[in-house]
């Protein structure tokens, strides 16, 4: 009975690793050699026209092996969690229908947590609590909030890069409204969903290695014409205010546009802040 169960469970493979290690490159092979199709858990490839700062797969990746879950809202359109597991789970289920093996490349922990375990939605939260936070980030500065969370929840600040502004005040709001750090309602929550087989396959190498790779990929991406698609998505309208605007590599190229910063420490903000991700 229990073995009847288990194999009208979805089973996919996740693969998982720091950015820059070539988990996109690896599982279009595997995809190729194994069959399959690839379920994107990138919370900036969700963006169209955000191309090259994302790694996202050309067009001859995607001829190759099929890719779900990239190019879905304009920049400034909100995407969140809840929507990729819906949206995620719905593709599970037309691939697992379809007979086909299923490869989930990582990305954001985030999104395959809540793919695979389920989603916290924590306590309702007061707006003007939020807009208070955001106010004090822009008084204070990133670096006083992200301290304020490492004493109050010092959990989830290890978690967390020290320039993610949207969850940093996600996690305050929760503390400032209730007086209970958000890492205890997740831990309440447990995450018990469990609708799929999974296999977790971690890819390592050398922090050395890795960090070279990282600093060539970034050389890479501005020979490709990743200012220029920076530049090209302000002149559309997509403003520096923009979440998707302030990840990795936008955030710099928008700072050098506007003439906030120098080419040089773009490149070196760029290349330093993406090994500091990498070490999470």
């Amino acid at each position: 009975m229990v073995a009847e169960i288990e194999m009208d469970r979805p089973r996919i493979v996740i693969l998982l690793g720091p950015t820059g290690i070539g988990k996109s490159k690896l599982a279009i092979e595997w995809g190729e050699a194994l069959g399959g199709e690839i379920i994107s858990a990138d919370s900036v490839q969700v963006y169209q026209y955000m191309d090259i700062g994302t790694g996202k797969p050309t067009l001859d990746d995607q001829e190759r092996v099929r890719h779900h879950l990239i190019d879905l809202v304009p920049p400034d359109q909100p995407f969140h969690a809840a929507l990729y597991r819906t949206l995620g789970r719905k593709t599970i289920d037309q691939l697992f229908q379809n007979r086909k093996p299923i490869w989930v490349v990582g990305g954001t922990g985030l999104y395959i947590k809540t793919l695979t375990q389920g989603l916290f939605t924590g306590p309702k939260i007061d707006p003007q609590v939020r807009e208070s936070l955001r106010q004090e980030a822009k008084e204070k500065g990133l670096d006083a909030l992200y301290e304020r969370l490492r004493k109050v929840d010092s959990q989830t600040a290890s978690h967390l890069h020290p320039n993610d502004l949207f969850r940093m005040i996600r996690a305050l709001e929760v503390f400032d409204s209730t007086g209970v750090p958000i890492s205890f309602y997740r831990e309440q929550h447990r995450f018990g969903e469990r609708p799929y087989l999974t296999l977790k396959i971690g890819l390592e190498m050398s922090r050395d290695i890795l960090y070279r790779r990282i600093d060539e990929r970034v050389d890479q991406m501005l020979e490709k014409g990743f200012l220029q698609e920076v530049e090209r998505l302000m002149e559309m309208g997509y403003g520096p205010e923009l979440k998707p605007m302030q990840s990795l590599g936008y955030k710099q190229m928008v700072q050098f546009l506007l003439k906030e910063i120098g080419w040089d420490e773009a490149v070196r903000r760029m290349k330093r802040d993406t090994r500091h991700y990498a070490k999470r």
